[in-house]
C-alpha cells in the first residue's frame, strides 16, 4: 500500500467545492469521531498520525517503489528468459550414454579460451545441462568472469559468455538495473530508499485498512463492487494491499540485507547474535602444501647459489576430488572451486530449491582426503533465515512458482501506487479554479497522542531511523520540509487576518 488511505473524517478538503466522491468519507462506513477520553487516547489518536505519515511517505516514495516493482518484474521474468535466450549454451544437443571426465571437459574449455585461467567448474545439474567452466581473464570488469559451456558427453564447446556469479548477461544486466538502475553506487540509494520505506508504508496502510469501519466484513478482504469513484479505488487499494502486505514486507526486509548502509548494520547485528554464515575451511596443513608457503623457508643457501625451483604441488586431479566429495554426501548441483595457493578443493552444493542442499567439503589435493565439511543443518538459525530470505527474494527457493509470486507482487505494487495517486487526484476540490490535489491529514496529530504512546513511539522511530539510515535521513528531511510549510502557512494566515 503506497499512498494515503483517504481520510474518513472531514478535513479542509471536504468543502462545498468538493465532488461527492471527495466528501464521501463522512459516512457511516468511516470511523466515527472520538466520543471519550479513552477513545481519543487510543486508535482515534494514532490514526490521524498514521494517515499523515502514510500520505507523505506514499506520495514521495511511491515513484521509487514503482521503479523497484517494475525492474523487479523484469528480473522475475529473467529466469525463464535466460533459458530461452541462451538455450544453445545451457543445453546439450543430445543426451549421451555417459558423461566424460570433468578433467576432459576442462581441457576442452581451455582449448577454446586459452587466455583464461580456470577457477571453478560447475557440472550440469541435470542430464540436459552443459558443464560451466568458470575462468578469470584480463579485461573483465570487477565481479565478472568468462564462462565456457561444454557438452559433458562430447566435450563440444557450446559457447562462451561473460557472467556475474551464476547470472548470464541478460539476468546480470537486469539484476544491476533493479539494484541501481545501472547508475553505480549512486543508483544503489534508490533501491535502498525504496526497501527502507516499503515495509513502513505497507504496515501503516495495513493498520489503516483494518482499522476502518465497514458495513460488511467481506469488504475487508474483497473489493466493494457496489462502490463508485474514489471509494471504489480505495476498496481495490486496500484489498490488494492487504493480500500483498506479507510479501512486500518480506521483500523489503530481504532487500535491506544486501543494501549498502542498512545492510552493514544488519550484518553486524547478525554476526553479534552468532548468526554469521559459516564457511568450510580449505586451508592446507603446514608442510603439506608444496605450492603454498616457501618449502625452503629457514634453510640457508651458499652465497651465489641459485635457489632451486619448488617441487610441483601434488594434485589427485579434479575427478578424484569430486568423487571424494560425492562419497561424503555432497551430490546435488555441485560447484567445484579449484585449489588456490595454500588451499585445497572446495566443493559445495548450490541447490537452492526446497529442500535446499548447501552441504560443502574441502578436499586435500594431495590425497583426496576430506579436510573439512559443513552441513547446512549445522548453520545457525539466523544464517538459515538469511539464506532462505535472499533466495526467496531472487525467485529461487520455489522455482517457477516463486518467480510467478514475485511477478504478481510487482504488478500489485505498481497498481497500489497508481490507485494511491488516483485517490490523491480524486480528492481535489473540483470547483477550485487553480490546479489542486488532495491534502494531507491536518498537522498536529502527534500532540493528541498520550505521553505513554508518544515517548515509546519517538524512541522506536529514532532507533529504526538510526539502524536504517536512509529511512531516518529522509524522515528528518520530510519533517523539516513539513515544518517549513507549516511556518509559511501560519505567516500567511496571520498576514491575512491582519
Amino acid at each position: 500500500m503506497s499512498l494515503e488511505e483517504v481520510q474518513d473524517v472531514r478535513t479542509p478538503d471536504a468543502t462545498p467545492d468538493a465532488t461527492p466522491d471527495a466528501t464521501a468519507d463522512a459516512t457511516p462506513d468511516s470511523d466515527p469521531p472520538a466520543t471519550s477520553k479513552s477513545r481519543s487516547g487510543g486508535w482515534a489518536a494514532v490514526r490521524p498520525l498514521l494517515l499523515r505519515m502514510h500520505f507523505y511517505a506514499g506520495l514521495l516514495i511511491a515513484p521509487l517503489l514503482f521503479l523497484a516493482a517494475a525492474t523487479g518484474l523484469l528480473y522475475a521474468a529473467s529466469w525463464q528468459a535466460e533459458k530461452i535466450v541462451y538455450a544453445d549454451e545451457l543445453t546439450v544437443a543430445r543426451v549421451g550414454d555417459g558423461a566424460l571426465p570433468l578433467s576432459a571437459q576442462v581441457e576442452a574449455a581451455k582449448g577454446a579460451a586459452p587466455e583464461g585461467e580456470v577457477v571453478s567448474v560447475w557440472p550440469g545439474p541435470d542430464a540436459e545441462a552443459t558443464t560451466r567452466v568458470i575462468m578469470e581473464r584480463s579485461g573483465l570488469a570487477e565481479g565478472e568472469t568468462l564462462t565456457v559451456f561444454v557438452d559433458p558427453y562430447t566435450a563440444e564447446v557450446r559457447g562462451q559468455l561473460t557472467t556475474v556469479g551464476d547470472a548470464l548477461p541478460l539476468r546480470a544486466w537486469l539484476s544491476t538495473f533493479h539494484s541501481n538502475l545501472q547508475l553505480g553506487e549512486f543508483g544503489r540509494n534508490y533501491s535502498e530508499m525504496a526497501a527502507s520505506w516499503m515495509w513502513v508504508v505497507a504496515l501503516g496502510g495495513l493498520a489503516l485498512w483494518i482499522g476502518r469501519r465497514r458495513k460488511r466484513k467481506a469488504q475487508l478482504v474483497l473489493p466493494d463492487r457496489g462502490a463508485t469513484g474514489r471509494r471504489r479505488t480505495l476498496s481495490w487499494h486496500g484489498v490488494v494491499g492487504l493480500w500483498s502486505v506479507a510479501g512486500l514486507v518480506v521483500l523489503s526486509a530481504t532487500g535491506l540485507t544486501w543494501s549498502k548502509y542498512a545492510g552493514e548494520n544488519i550484518g553486524q547485528l547478525q554476526d553479534g547474535l552468532g548468526g554469521a554464515t559459516p564457511a568450510v575451511s580449505a586451508k592446507l596443513n603446514p608442510g603439506t602444501d608444496a605450492g603454498g608457503a616457501d618449502e625452503h623457508a629457514g634453510h640457508t643457501m651458499p652465497e651465489g647459489t641459485q635457489m632451486p625451483p619448488p617441487a610441483p604441488t601434488a594434485d589427485v586431479g579434479l575427478d578424484r576430488a569430486v568423487a571424494a566429495a560425492r562419497d561424503a554426501g555432497v551430490t546435488e548441483a555441485i560447484r567445484v572451486t579449484l585449489p588456490a595457493q595454500g588451499k585445497g578443493y572446495v566443493i559445495k552444493e548450490q541447490d537452492k530449491q526446497v529442500p535446499v542442499h548447501f552441504d560443502a567439503v574441502a578436499v586435500d589435493p594431495a590425497d583426496a582426503r576430506i579436510m573439512d565439511e559443513l552441513r547446512f543443518a549445522d548453520y545457525p538459525v539466523l544464517a538459515k533465515m538469511t539464506r532462505f530470505g535472499i533466495d526467496l527474494h531472487m525467485g529461487q527457493t520455489f522455482g517457477l512458482v516463486n518467480q510467478i509470486v514475485l511477478a504478481a507482487l510487482a504488478v500489485g505494487l505498481m497498481f497500489l501506487v497508481f490507485w494511491g495517486y488516483r485517490m490523491w487526484w480524486l480528492r481535489r476540490p473540483t470547483k477550485d479554479r487553480k490546479l489542486s490535489v488532495g491534502r494531507a491529514q491536518p498537522r498536529g496529530a502527534w500532540r493528541k497522542l498520550p505521553v505513554t504512546v508518544l515517548l515509546p513511539l519517538a524512541a522506536v522511530t529514532a532507533l529504526v531511523g538510526w539502524f536504517i539510515p536512509l529511512l531516518g535521513i529522509s524522515l528528518v528531511v520530510f519533517l523539516a520540509v513539513d515544518l517549513l510549510f507549516g511556518f509559511v502557512a501560519r505567516r500567511r494566515a496571520a498576514a491575512a487576518a491582519a
